[in-house]
């Protein structure tokens, strides 16, 4: 895509921002860009503007797939059966006091 197009044919770019070492990234907003550099750029510039990060992602909006709200009932419902999941389902030894 060329760069002297006009911004409202640009692609749509999630960004997403870790703030601290050891922490995740997390979705901080969203904007257009002609390539990825100019998003990583423009993400820098638009969300980090008071060194709130050490960490950028930048994806394309059209390579994220996203289950639909409506249909959440029945796509989450398989991992109801499956107790073995959390930690209530474990009997731990009295000795070990903390996880």
């Amino acid at each position: 895509m060329e760069k002297n197009t006009p911004s409202e044919n640009w692609p749509l770019w999630e960004v997403f921002i870790r703030t601290r070492q050891g922490l995740d990234h997390k979705h901080a907003g969203s904007l257009h860009a002609a390539d990825a550099q100019m998003a990583m750029e423009n993400a820098r510039d638009v969300y980090t503007r008071r060194n709130e990060g050490i960490s950028i992602w930048v994806v394309e909006s059209i390579h994220i797939h996203a289950s639909a709200p409506d249909e959440a009932g029945s796509f989450f419902d398989p991992a109801n059966d499956k107790v073995y999941r959390y930690p209530t389902f474990y009997n731990l030894p009295d000795e070990l006091k903390n996880i």
